[in-house]
């Protein structure tokens, strides 16, 4: 028995020997994206753990409010930044981003993406899309905005939520929104509008947070929000306001960082984004239009949302060039 256990105790001594670099030397991705990307009811937890089966490495999230603050970020460190990719910009950010130099081209075929309008770009790639949209209780607001204009003028005590756009995407979504619309006059429309903001969050989450929470009737989100509420909740109480002036629109990509410590993995789960693997999280998960093919079948409850007639879009280079004088102007009139 004593010489048994001493083998024994041998054997388990080798093998961790052997186990142990092995495990150590387990390739590591590192991926900045925003906080509900990688919350619990978020698609980050399925795509880590559908990807990790590809690539038999450990990937790692890191979260921050949303996607303009992943900019900031990356500004702040630099090439020093810990991630091999960035997931959660958008198009009206890439110009910026690719004027920092932190990014690479991904050589890859992206023949797969399919988005309105079409987009393709040497270095970011699209994961979903959506159409901004103010979305209001109807259990409280007996007779919600029909345009972009009655928002503008409309009742000051039926407040909204909103996102900032120095740090938040949807935030930058409704600055561009107005500016597209309203153009040299947008100051005056953000000035009327101020008075039915209840509040400006940080990011998309404290705001609808709000929202649910009945702080204010309406928050800035998505066309496709109120299909969560019809999924999750078998409740068609919060709905999306269709506005003839169209809703603008936001295209979510991803793209490698030139100082990537393994940027063949950072490649292989670009490629992994395209495919249905991720892509079949996007629509009940991240509550987003997919951006690729899907194999699932989307909920009856995608049928009944809002297809915007018009959509707006600045190009990336538009928005580089004047996105510093637009928050300039939107802050002016918010202080007013």
């Amino acid at each position: 028995m004593r010489i048994a256990t001493s083998l024994s105790a041998a054997l388990a001594a080798a093998l961790a020997l052997v186990s142990g670099p092995a495990l150590s030397a387990e390739r590591e991705l590192t991926i900045y994206t925003y906080d509900s990307f990688v919350a619990e009811w978020g698609p980050g937890p399925r795509i880590e753990a559908a990807f990790e089966t590809e690539c038999g490495c450990d990937l790692k999230w890191v979260g921050v409010a949303d996607g303009v603050a992943l900019l900031n970020r990356l500004k702040l460190e630099g090439e020093n930044a810990e991630a091999g990719l960035v997931l959660g910009l958008d198009t009206n950010l890439i110009a910026e981003a690719k004027a920092t130099g932190l990014f690479e081209a991904h050589d890859l075929d992206t023949t797969a993406v399919d988005v309105p309008g079409g987009f393709t770009d040497d270095t970011f790639i699209p994961y979903d899309y959506g159409h901004f949209a103010v979305i209001y209780d109807s259990e409280t607001l007996d007779t919600p905005p029909q345009s972009l204009n009655d928002l503008v003028e409309g009742d000051p005590d039926e407040k909204i939520v909103i996102q900032d756009p120095r740090t938040s995407t949807p935030g930058l979504g409704l600055l561009l929104w107005v500016k597209s619309v309203y153009g040299d006059q947008a100051g005056e429309a953000w000035a009327k509008l101020s008075d039915r903001v209840l509040t400006v969050t940080p990011g998309w989450s404290e705001s609808y947070g709000l929202f649910t929470s009945g702080e204010a009737p309406m928050v800035l989100s998505y066309t496709t929000s109120p299909a969560y509420h019809m999924v999750a909740e078998d409740t068609d109480r919060y709905r999306a306001a269709e506005f003839p002036e169209g809703h603008y629109m936001q295209i979510e990509v991803a793209g490698i960082l030139a100082n990537a410590p393994e940027k063949d993995l950072a490649r292989q789960f670009l490629e992994f984004m395209m495919t249905p693997g991720f892509q079949n999280e996007i629509p009940t998960n991240n509550w987003m239009w997919p951006a690729a093919e899907t194999t699932t079948d989307l909920p009856e409850a995608f049928d009944s949302l809002v297809m915007p007639d018009k959509t707006l879009l600045f190009s990336p280079e538009e928005v580089s060039e004047n996105r510093s004088a637009w928050i300039e102007e939107w802050l002016g009139a918010m202080s007013r």
